[in-house]
């Protein structure tokens, strides 16, 4: 692509110099001030330059114009910083020492610019890191941290070419799969079947002491241990039993993982009850976690473990998390922040011209579970959402409110996909998602046959995508009955008729380790109904440790499961535990993901795919055979904006004084957006972790982390683009160009 930007303005000697605030008045601390020494030690001639400048302006100037030299002798890289490039393609082609470069003059260019950090509840962040160092060295004052040093060293040993990065082998990469077993492991099987017979003799326990007592799942009287074992073994096969036994307390936590929990984290969860952070942890998922470490599998359920024990940073902020997506707040008769008027402030989610989220008034406004690292926290903490399951039951004036949307989506001009979530598409009963697949045919049909009487230029966009967003097939796979593939299949089949061409059940597998037997046959069966099944994967700490992503996209695919976007995690300090940071995502895709990228030839091959989703599993066989890949990476690694869209074209532009870097992130360009983003212009972030703070959790975790040293390097990422089996089949008619529900206010 082709951008209007234009070359950044030189600093001039004569600026006004800034008035030094009370934060640059901060005196650095002794582990700050070795690596001060370090830093200028490497650097003789950056040491030159901070010595001889008299103030902080003449220390930028004299920065700029020693970086401005590297970079101008490659003009493609110079280009790049400008704005001038195609994209991807120019991307791709930036040397090692060009980041560097990039990002230190991206640095002096925005030096001084004040940013809202919701990290900090919306404290001012002031990004200035030529003039904290230059305070060091002048001072030793400046605040800075000495997260900020280290970023610093790095930062100019890759502009100095000390440190290069050396990619890794396939072989590196294969070799770090290895290292993380799935839960289709024989070994792992066992382990499982273990802790379920421990858990549900414990549940028995507790029925027999009534400490749990439900209407539907009740023991006979005079029944023997054995026998209610057996009832009990039974119930393990109904998705109900895992929603009524789910656990809600620490304590109970603790005794069904036969009191494996350390105090410390104890501790924690019970801070986290006291906060009022929900628990619902269901009997199924609980069985994957391990309560005596196997050593054939240390740390690999370290994710799943992430995502059900709170961490202490999301206790202290909550009550104070905000809402991540500007979206999600809707004023009646007021366009969201994305410019959509939208039929009621709590049924559809809307970004897109083509895509509409309907998040339905019944149990499907719940989850199986909660995530911790759930960007819908905010809505715990107030209560919007929660695991009262009974009160989520529709109401009578469901099926009114259900045409009320299905109308809006009926006469909405570009909308041509709709996605079934919540919560949970799946916690919906059958009945409940039955009579909503209906509405969507229904509005669908009511589409097509408007068109009819309208010309050419003028038809409205039909329905050309149906989706179910779910977690299910995770936490509660028991959930895919033969009921439930026969309503999808059913629609399906009628559906077809009236042109709605994609059928797509998203989950959300984050780890190899939740990919079991049982997971396994319930995507089998919605496969056999002829839905594709898509993963949307969350890279969180323990999730992006070398190779782990790699590994799961194999073990999905081995089970007929495409991969579909690998998400940054969403949020601000209150995921601090879980948060990658962005130039993870890039490493990732540029050094492990890049493995399994399919050659171009194979495109329309996998285009073909969803037309014959029942036999996925062999597609996609056939597939990794003919190419000679482990594993297909169909995924985009991207992070929802704070703002309207994903994206991954981004530029770190700043650093705070305790190194957590400032990104500023452009809109995805191989897609349509609402034309606000026009208006909006680019969206900035502070991540909540430094590279260091990401990289010491790693080494908590047992990581090499030498085996991660390129991190440091990505200050830089481009989108990639969409697969060809996301995209929309063509119409045979000419669609209007009208765009219907949206308002641009001023």
């Amino acid at each position: 692509m082709k951008n209007s930007g234009t070359e950044a303005p030189r600093r001039r000697r004569d600026d006004v110099f800034p008035k030094i605030t009370e934060l640059d008045k901060i005196a650095i601390n002794p582990k700050a001030h070795k690596l001060l020494k370090q830093l200028l030690n490497e650097n003789p001639k950056l040491e030159e330059i901070l010595h001889n400048a008299s103030n902080e302006i003449e220390a930028l100037v004299g920065v700029e114009e020693w970086v401005t030299v590297i970079l101008e002798s490659n003009p493609d890289a110079a280009n790049y910083y400008k704005d001038d490039h195609e994209g991807r393609k120019s991307f791709e082609s930036l040397k090692w020492r060009d980041y560097s470069a990039i990002r230190l003059l991206d640095y002096i260019r925005n030096a001084g610019r004040e940013f809202e950090d919701q990290n900090l509840r919306g404290e001012i962040a002031v990004s200035n890191p030529i003039k904290m160092i230059w305070l060091a060295v002048k001072f030793g004052i400046g605040g800075a941290k000495p997260y900020f040093f280290e970023d610093m060293i790095h930062l100019f040993r890759q502009l100095s070419g000390e440190h290069d990065r050396k990619l890794p082998s396939r072989i590196d990469v294969e070799g770090w799969m290895k290292r993380w077993p799935s839960g289709l492991d024989p070994r792992i099987v066992q382990l499982r079947k273990e802790n379920k017979a421990r858990i549900l003799k414990l549940i028995i326990e507790r029925m027999d002491k009534k400490d749990v007592v439900s209407a539907r799942f009740a023991f006979e009287p005079d029944m023997t241990f054995k026998q209610k074992y057996e009832k009990a073994l039974e119930w393990w096969d109904d998705s109900r039993f895992h929603l009524s036994f789910a656990l809600r307390s620490p304590d109970l936590l603790n005794e069904m993982l036969d009191y494996s929990i350390d105090p410390d984290t104890m501790r924690t969860l019970y801070s986290a009850e006291k906060a009022g952070i929900p628990f619902f942890i269901n009997p199924y998922y609980l069985s994957l976690l391990h309560a005596r470490v196997p050593y054939f599998a240390v740390g690999a359920d370290q994710p799943l473990r992430d995502y059900v024990i709170y961490s202490q940073r999301l206790i202290n902020e909550f009550g104070h998390i905000v809402a991540w997506e500007k979206e999600d707040k809707v004023e009646p008769g007021k366009p969201n922040a994305a410019g959509w008027l939208l039929p009621t402030s709590n049924n559809v989610h809307r970004r897109y011209p083509e895509v509409a989220i309907l998040i339905p008034d019944t149990v499907g406004r719940a989850c199986g579970g909660l995530c911790s690292s759930c960007q819908r926290m905010y809505d715990f903490q107030s209560g919007h959402l929660n695991f009262d399951l009974e009160k989520l039951k529709p109401n009578e004036s469901w099926d009114e409110k259900l045409r009320r949307l299905t109308d809006y989506f009926e006469n909405d001009s570009q909308l041509r996909d709709v996605l079934i979530t919540g919560g949970d598409a799946m916690m919906s009963s059958d009945s409940s998602l039955e009579k909503i697949l209906d509405a969507i045919y229904e509005m669908a049909l009511r589409k097509v046959t408007a068109n009819k009487s309208r010309k050419e230029g003028e038809k409205y966009a039909e329905i050309l995508r149906v989706r179910l967003g779910t977690r299910l097939p995770v936490y509660i796979p028991q959930r895919i009955t033969a009921h439930l593939t026969k309503i999808l299949a059913d629609f399906k089949a009628k559906a077809s008729k009236i042109g709605i061409k994609q059928f797509l059940v998203q989950t959300h597998f984050i780890s190899p380790m939740e990919v079991t037997p049982t997971a396994a046959e319930g995507v089998r069966k919605l496969i056999s109904a002829g839905w594709t099944v898509t993963n949307q994967h969350v890279l969180t700490s323990s999730a992006s440790r070398r190779g782990h992503t790699a590994k799961l996209r194999k073990v999905l695919n081995k089970i007929g499961v495409l991969c579909y976007y690998t998400f940054s995690v969403k949020g601000y300090m209150e995921n601090h535990h879980n948060f990658a940071t962005n130039a993870r995502a890039v490493q990732e895709q540029m050094e492990e993901k890049v493995f399994g990228l399919l050659p171009e030839k194979y495109q329309d091959d996998i285009r073909r795919f969803p037309l014959e989703a029942e036999n996925m599993v062999e597609n996609i066989g056939d597939i990794l055979s003919s190419s000679g890949l482990s594993f297909l990476a169909t995924d985009r690694n991207v992070l929802n904006l704070p703002g309207v869209g994903k994206s991954l074209t981004f530029r770190v532009i700043g650093i705070t004084r305790y190194g957590r870097r400032i990104l500023e992130f452009e809109h995805d360009s191989t897609r349509r957006h609402s034309p606000i983003i026009n208006k909006m212009g680019k969206v900035v972030i502070i991540e909540s972790k430094s590279i260091s703070e990401y990289l010491e959790h790693l080494d908590i975790m047992g990581e090499d982390v030498a085996e991660y040293e390129s991190v440091w390097g990505y200050s830089l990422g481009q989108t990639e683009p969409r697969m060809s089996i996301y995209e929309y089949p063509e119409y045979d008619f000419k669609q209007t160009d009208e765009i219907t529900n949206l308002v641009l206010e001023e």
